[in-house]
């Protein structure tokens, strides 16, 4: 688990976060790359090609979320996506750099979220690749599936999403 000395915060993404940025997506990917059995430029030019229309797509559809880069002891670790409006906030996107998971960090950025959707009185809602680790992880906060946004079994991701307890519950 994260020590409660070691410092996470978040500060805005800007473009001279791109080659980062790049490289943490890279590296979300490479258990599923290695297995392709492909030449590194061959595997670059895949991940660049899915980078820039991941980072287009969340651009449109998001268009005004909150984008920030996580730092651990000043480092950047990880990136957060968050969209707000007054219904619900969605995490769009939360990733971290290997050594950074399973350290407590994803589990204190979410911890956080939630209390401000609390404060809000508004929902946090995600959704996360069926096979994903992190969907443990979002099921121990206490993330439910979300009867709002049926997932099929056949479907690759699942729909989530934490719902705040009204105060004096």
């Amino acid at each position: 688990m994260l020590g409660a000395t070691v410092p996470v915060s978040l500060r805005p993404a800007t473009a001279s976060d791109e080659a980062f940025l790049f490289a943490l997506y890279a590296s979300t990917r490479e258990g599923e790359l290695a297995m392709w059995g492909w030449a590194p430029a061959q595997r670059d030019a895949f991940l660049r090609m899915q980078w820039l229309a991941q980072t287009r797509d969340q651009a449109l559809r998001y268009a005004g979320a909150d984008h920030q880069v996580v730092l651990v002891d000043g480092q950047p670790v990880g990136r957060l996506l968050v969209a707000r409006d007054a219904t619900q906030w969605r995490l769009v996107d939360i990733a971290l750099l290997p050594a950074s998971r399973g350290a407590g960090v994803g589990t204190k950025l979410v911890g956080d979220l939630q209390d401000a959707t609390a404060s809000a009185r508004v929902p946090l809602k995600l959704r996360v690749l069926r096979d994903n680790p992190a969907r443990a992880l979002y099921t121990r906060l206490g993330f439910r599936p979300d009867a709002a946004e049926p997932s099929g079994e056949g479907e690759p991701y699942l729909a989530m999403e934490w719902v705040p307890t009204p105060r004096g519950s």
